[in-house]
Order: structure tokens, then C-alpha cells, then sequence
């Protein structure tokens, strides 16, 4: 099996079985295969194993720290009490391939990736994020829908030594600035798709050095596989290139080169769909808006749970500033329009099958398995108990007078966010307690880690904390 036969119809999931990947190590020459997980920051973590052991490993499971799933923090240390490290006395996860994950990685010389499950003591990590988006998704199945998604992930790109952005200017899209470096460009986009993440467009955005580049949706766990696969390609393949390639929401402490209201973000752009994957249903000619009664409950949804999702979406100190500046893109409440970037959620009427929902609440530099989950718990809780949609905003969000009365507020600090997170039961007893000690441990932590930098009045300790996110 070559890797042109592991492409597949963009609507459903590879169906590999262990005897299939082990044709296609042979056939494409395989001979390392990494061992991945994302932890909670959605860093990629990994043991790469000789392609000869593949087989034995996949069968008898491969031992993981189990710490590297939720208790790391951004730079690689410990998170104490997040019932993952110290209580565990740093002891193994046990974890098996999920073989439907199992990707060759042009960019890497005859390797390639497969993401893992891991239990301990015989049991699922429920503290996991993939573990939690992967609970989320069965859920939504067992209710008769599905997901087709994708996260539009904007970056910045920069020497890796000098740390100058790989092109000047702030003209948005400009042609002139998309040539920078073809060589770079053209292999995001010969090599992706390859690994399963098919690419859509590659632009220049505002800020000097800032990308983005869309690929398409998928369905389920694997919309999240995929811009986890997209991420960790993006940076490989720039560090190939004497750049580095950062998701991190503010790169520079003002932003990227002193402008605070740009700012690296993630949108979901969605759609429901029945179980099989096979009918839209977020789209009904005979509604006055276009939508359909489904489509307004689950933006309904997501409006309610809004304050608590923003956690989530924007996991980091660092993201949470994006939403207290004065960018005229980036959503300061729980609002909705029709193609409006001022609204939390900018809806998009183009008939049945391509009528879908940008969700603008995300940061880059969070995880896409935790952004997933949240977007499920809220638009279920929105379908379950038949939320009345508010009505949308025809002109800026950002001006009082445009708000529906009691419109929320999205907080902008870790106290806050923080605070709306646990305050809403829905959110947090969905997720499940291990998840929710383990992700508040590491909130608290950076707060820590943020009043020792005050202290010493380090102003750069965002750039320096974050940097490999």
C-alpha cells in the first residue's frame, strides 16, 4: 500500500486495521514510527520506535509518563496536584495506537505518526484532552448527530535565531509578500495532505511574519487529530527552514512588533450533520433567517456557555489579552450575526450543505481537543433543553447599544475565566472531575508563575513561558 492509497473520501475516517499499517510501513519505507500524544497545552509528545517493533508494540501497549498527558506545563515542569504526577508517584500510562491515526510524515525521513490511547491501572486517562474530546463525540452520536469541523489557525513566523518576522509590512493578503519563501509554502502544501490534512488555502495575514493557512473540515475526534497534525507539521517544517513557527496568541509582549490588536486566533468553522455523516442539518429554506430550529438551539448553546468556554478556547494568560483589546475582530461578548467578525459566532447562509457557523472564541496556541469538547457540551446543552436563540447583531458587538439585554460578558483574565469556568456545572460535569482537577492545577500554576515574574519584574515572562506553544 503506497501512500497515495491512504487517501480516503474527505467525508469519512480511515478504517485501518494492524495488518494495513503494516503494509504501508513496508511499502513506504517506513522505518520509524512515532508515538504521540498531545498534552494539555496541545504540545505533541512523543517516543519514536523502530518500525520493526511496531507490530509488538501495538499489541502489548508501550508505557507513556503519565504526566506528559496533563501535567506538564508549557515549558516542559511538573504541574503539582493535577492527580496525574506526585499522586501517581510519576508512575506509567500504558497506551495502544489508535490505528485509524496512522499517518506517514513526508517532512520527516521514513517516519511516520500514530496518536495513542492511554489507560492506567486498566482504565481510560479521563484527564486526558483527547480522551475528553473523544467522550464529547460519542455523546453527540449517541444523540443521532455529527461534526464536521474545522480550526483556522492563524501563526507567526520568524528567523529562528534573530527572531525577525519572515516578512515586513502589515498588508493583509498582499501578493507581493506571499512569495517570501516558496519553498516553505509549497511543501506545507505538497506535504499535508499526504499526512491526511488536506490543504485549502495559504495567505499572509496582518502583522509582519503572520499566517494563515485552511485546510479542510473533517468529522469528529479526527477534525482535532487533524490540527493537531497540522500544528506539529506547521513548526517541523518551518524549523526546516531556519524559521520558527509560533501559535502562541501574543508572540511579543505587545502583540507582534508593538501592535496589541492583532493577535494569532483559532475559529471553528462547523456544521451538524445526522449520525452517518450523510445530511446537513443546520440549514432550512422555509425559516426567516435561514436556519434551521436544530442550528438556532446549538448557537443558542454555545451563547449560554459562552463565559465558560472561554477557558477552553483561550487556555493561557496570554490568550485571555486577546479579548481586552481593541481589535475590531476579536469577540469581547456572547453575540451572533450573519457574516459579522465583531460576534462571537459569524454565521454563513449558503444553502444546505454549505451553511455553517465560525466560532471566533479560539486562541491558537489552545488545544484543539479541548476547544472540541466545549463546543459539543454547549450545543447539546443547547439542543436538550431547546435554548431560545437571541437576536442577532446587524452592527458592531463591541458597541452597548447593538446588545440584546443581558448579553454576557467574556472574561479577559485567569481570575475570571477561571471563575465562569467552574461556575458552570453544565460545562464542568461534562468534562468530569479528573479532567477539570487536572486543567484548574495548571491554571493556578501559571497565575503562580505570573506573580513571580510581577515580582521580579520580568515583563517578557509570557513570551519566554509560552514560546513552544
Amino acid at each position: 500500500m503506497s501512500v497515495k492509497h491512504l487517501k480516503k473520501d474527505k467525508q469519512e475516517r480511515y478504517k485501518m486495521d494492524l495488518e494495513k499499517v503494516l503494509i504501508s510501513i513496508k511499502q513506504n519505507n517506513i522505518d520509524f514510527v512515532r508515538f504521540e500524544i498531545a498534552d494539555q497545552y496541545g504540545v505533541a509528545r512523543c517516543k519514536t520506535i523502530p518500525s520493526k517493533h511496531f507490530k509488538e508494540n501495538s499489541k502489548q501497549g508501550h508505557s507513556f509518563a503519565s504526566v506528559a498527558f496533563v501535567a506538564f506545563d508549557p515549558e516542559g515542569h511538573f504541574i503539582p496536584g493535577t492527580g496525574y504526577a506526585e499522586e501517581k508517584n510519576f508512575g506509567d500510562a500504558v497506551c495502544f495506537p489508535d490505528l485509524d491515526t496512522f499517518a506517514v510524515l513526508p517532512w520527516c525521513k521514513n517516519t511516520a505518526r500514530v496518536l495513542l490511547d492511554a489507560s492506567i491501572d486498566g482504565k481510560p486517562v479521563t484527564g486526558f484532552p483527547r480522551e475528553v474530546a473523544k467522550a464529547q463525540v460519542q455523546r453527540l452520536s449517541e444523540l443521532g448527530y455529527s461534526l464536521l469541523l474545522a480550526h483556522e489557525h492563524e501563526f507567526s513566523l520568524m528567523d529562528k535565531d534573530t527572531h525577525k518576522p519572515a516578512f515586513e509590512t502589515y498588508q493583509w493578503n498582499a501578493t507581493s509578500r506571499s512569495s517570501f519563501n516558496l519553498d516553505f509554502t509549497q511543501q506545507i502544501g505538497h506535504d499535508l495532505p499526504i499526512a491526511g490534512v488536506d490543504i485549502e488555502s495559504i495567505e499572509t495575514e496582518s502583522d509582519p511574519g503572520q499566517m494563515e493557512i485552511t485546510y479542510k473540515p473533517a468529522f469528529g475526534i479526527r477534525a482535532a487529530d487533524n490540527a493537531h497534525t497540522y500544528k506539529t507539521a506547521i513548526k517541523e517544517i518551518a524549523y526546516q527552514h531556519n524559521y520558527k513557527a509560533q501559535f502562541m496568541t501574543k508572540p511579543k509582549p505587545d502583540s507582534l512588533y508593538g501592535n496589541r490588536d492583532r493577535c494569532n486566533g483559532a475559529h471553528l468553522n462547523h456544521s451538524l450533520w445526522d449520525a452517518d455523516g450523510k445530511t446537513a442539518l443546520f440549514y432550512d429554506a422555509s425559516s426567516s433567517t435561514g436556519l434551521s430550529t436544530v442550528a438556532q438551539h446549538w448557537m443558542a448553546g454555545i451563547l449560554a456557555h459562552a463565559p465558560a468556554m472561554t477557558l477552553l478556547h483561550s487556555p493561557t494568560i496570554n490568550c485571555l489579552g486577546r479579548h481586552r483589546m481593541g481589535s475590531i475582530m476579536t469577540p469581547k461578548n456572547a453575540t451572533w450575526g450573519f457574516d459579522n467578525r465583531s460576534c462571537l459566532l459569524r454565521v454563513k447562509v449558503a444553502g444546505q450543505t454549505s451553511t455553517y457557523i465560525e466560532d471566533r472564541l479560539g486562541s491558537s496556541a489552545g488545544s484543539p481537543y479541548l476547544s472540541l469538547a466545549g463546543l459539543i457540551i454547549a450545543g447539546i446543552d443547547g439542543i436538550q433543553r431547546q435554548l431560545p436563540l437571541p437576536r442577532p447583531i446587524t452592527g458592531s458587538a463591541f458597541e452597548e447599544k447593538n446588545l440584546p439585554p443581558g448579553t454576557s460578558r467574556l472574561p479577559d483574565t485567569m481570575k475570571d475565566a477561571i471563575q465562569a469556568f467552574l461556575e458552570d456545572k453544565v460545562v464542568t460535569e461534562a468534562l468530569g472531575s479528573d479532567f477539570v482537577k487536572a486543567f484548574i492545577a495548571a491554571k493556578m500554576h501559571e497565575m503562580q508563575c505570573e506573580e513571580n515574574a510581577k515580582a521580579k519584574g520580568d515583563e517578557h515572562w509570557e513570551t519566554n513561558y509560552y514560546a513552544f506553544l
